[in-house]
């Protein structure tokens, strides 16, 4: 399948009558994928070139990481289910889909002023039986498979005597990423699934356990993320990226409707309900930075298959690293 020319940021939004930056109709009037169609079987085979030495790494936390989640969601619950007088088990658990490392689907954040989803769907399309917007639609075509890439901010920053906490709001800007990019001579392709480490896993795992149950309600609040403005909206759209994910419980800086931000503006809206390009938080990135470090290697095979919800929101990313 040849690849598809995108049309010019300055070109969006393409549903004239739909709202700021969408790209609605690029692939189709019915299409569940959004830039997931930028992955074919010719990026997928392109990228198993990035395999050079056999090394895997797990990109997911525990399904109880964090243990007190933040935005008022589920804590993980796990029961064990013994089958006595059998010497057998079962188990059954109980998750908020978001709570740990996932996958944002596209039905998960919409326009806030239009109240529309992606591809122009509302609240009401997702009724009972309903499979529109599923996120299970990514797993049904292969998941989240590619051409990975990690710029690792967190280390970048501390180099650079930047001291930002991800636990409260703050910008990683994008001049910060360039600098990253040309530093390490990271080349981008169209259909990288791009991975940002700011920091939170790494400084989450030395809170205390008070400081963890503590963190829904910390004060100052907010996360620290991408900043969200047209200029950086304008850099992930150019460099065509499938899908876009971080360590922190955000993307971008948050909230996502602060001050900050034209209500209108912000990368959950674009990303998600614009263009149909996936978001991924809380995953766990440490020890993938630590071997691209060591290796000099900030680009690696990707595979993420989400679970097959039906109509699903949101789902644990199932993410292995293979450099």
């Amino acid at each position: 399948m040849p690849r598809k020319s995108l049309p010019s940021f300055d070109d969006l939004p393409l549903d004239k009558s739909g709202p700021p930056g969408n790209a609605w109709g690029l692939w189709g009037e019915r299409n569940e994928l959004g830039m997931l169609n930028l992955i074919t079987p010719d990026t997928v085979k392109s990228a198993i070139a990035e395999i050079k030495h056999g090394i895997r790494i797990s990109l997911d936390l525990p399904l109880d990481t964090p243990s007190h989640p933040a935005f008022d969601r589920q804590r993980f619950h796990h029961e064990i289910l013994n089958k006595a007088p059998m010497t057998m088990n079962d188990d059954a658990i109980a998750i908020n889909t978001q709570s740990s490392t996932q996958w944002d689907g596209f039905r998960h954040y919409g326009y806030q002023r239009t109240k529309q989803f992606y591809g122009g769907r509302v609240q009401s399309d997702f009724g009972p039986g309903s499979s529109t917007l599923g996120i299970d639609q990514f797993a049904q075509t292969g998941g989240i498979t590619g051409r990975g890439v990690l710029l690792d901010w967190y280390s970048w920053s501390k180099k650079n005597n930047i001291h930002l906490s991800p636990f409260q709001t703050g910008a990683v800007e994008l001049s910060q990423l360039k600098t990253i990019i040309a530093e390490e001579k990271i080349e981008l392709r169209p259909a990288d699934i791009l991975f940002i480490r700011v920091g939170f896993t790494a400084e989450y795992r030395s809170l205390t356990e008070e400081a963890r149950m503590g963190f829904p309600d910390r004060q100052p609040g907010g996360l620290l993320g991408l900043e969200a403005n047209r200029d950086s909206l304008r850099w992930l759209w150019e460099n065509q990226f499938a899908a876009i994910a971080s360590d922190a419980a955000g993307f971008e800086r948050g909230p996502a409707t602060g001050p900050y931000n034209e209500p209108d503006v912000s990368i959950h809206q674009w990303c998600l309900a614009g263009w149909g390009m996936p978001l991924g938080e809380l995953f766990d990135l440490d020890e993938l930075a630590a071997k691209c470090r060591e290796l000099g290697k900030w680009t690696f095979f990707l595979s993420s298959v989400p679970l097959k919800i039906p109509g699903g929101v949101a789902s644990p990313a199932n993410a292995v690293a293979i450099l």
